[in-house]
């Protein structure tokens, strides 16, 4: 019996041919990915990356919460169209400290991923209050109400610890801080400005949405403020290895 004739026997038996798929998928993914727990690293270290501020992190969860995700994707791929449009394709590095990344294609609204600097606090605000004032075209609803919003730190060590426990490396002197850190980084005159600076390299320092008290959307905005700014492009070089 010869080699077709071998294969036609696959072809008709379908409990046969569902088998050897699975095993080929199986073979394929497994010499796909085993290797990667056998690398010491596997997203390239770049300069400028530290996980996030007490309060960017609170504005994640908010974002995530919100499903903002649904309509804005957080990566920008290495396209000509996108580059002009966005800025420098992301890298892995960018998103080591996301659980969950906000990779993907589904754009309804702009990428975020270099979002930040991009407008004033103002515009934020004012888009969150009424999208449709600054972007007449805007499909986005109105999330005026996260500014309504005042949030505390109480629970914020557990939310370092948490993100701790899946490899985000908040140390403990960063998680003991990390109500302090909440409250300095809105507020430019607190004894802490110095010490959040020195956890948080970059970290931007200011009342976000002008109003008193810490809100949703002061939280919301320091995430945003903060997106695609930590990498110093002007000076990076990409791993050609990797």
């Amino acid at each position: 019996m010869g080699i077709l004739e071998k294969h036609k026997v696959l072809e008709k038996n379908a409990t046969l041919l569902l088998a050897a798929s699975f095993a080929v998928v199986t073979v394929g993914g497994i010499v796909e990915i085993a290797p990667l727990f056998y690398l010491e690293n596997t997203i390239e270290d770049v300069e400028g990356m530290r996980p996030y501020s007490p309060l960017e992190l609170t504005g994640r969860e908010i974002y995530i919460r919100e499903g903002c995700y649904v309509c804005h994707s957080q990566m920008i791929r290495p396209m000509r169209d996108e580059v002009e449009r966005y800025g420098h394709y992301s890298l892995a590095a960018e998103s080591m400290y996301d659980h969950p990344f906000q990779w993907g294609s589904k754009r309804t609204g702009p990428d975020l991923a270099r979002v930040g600097g991009r407008y004033s606090d103002e515009w934020h605000v004012l888009h969150f209050n009424d999208p449709q004032a600054v972007v007449p075209e805007s499909v986005m609803p109105n999330y005026g109400y996260l500014d309504d919003r005042l949030i505390d730190a109480t629970y914020i060590e557990d939310l370092l610890r948490a993100n701790r426990m899946v490899g985000v490396p908040y140390t403990d002197e960063m998680i003991e801080n990390a109500r302090a850190d909440f409250e300095a980084q809105v507020d430019p005159f607190s004894d802490n400005y110095d010490a959040l600076l020195a956890r948080y390299p970059g970290a931007q320092v200011r009342n976000f949405d002008g109003r008193p008290g810490i809100s949703e959307m002061d939280a919301m905005i320091a995430y945003l403020q903060m997106l695609g700014t930590l990498v110093d492009f002007s000076t990076f070089t990409p791993d050609a290895s990797r």
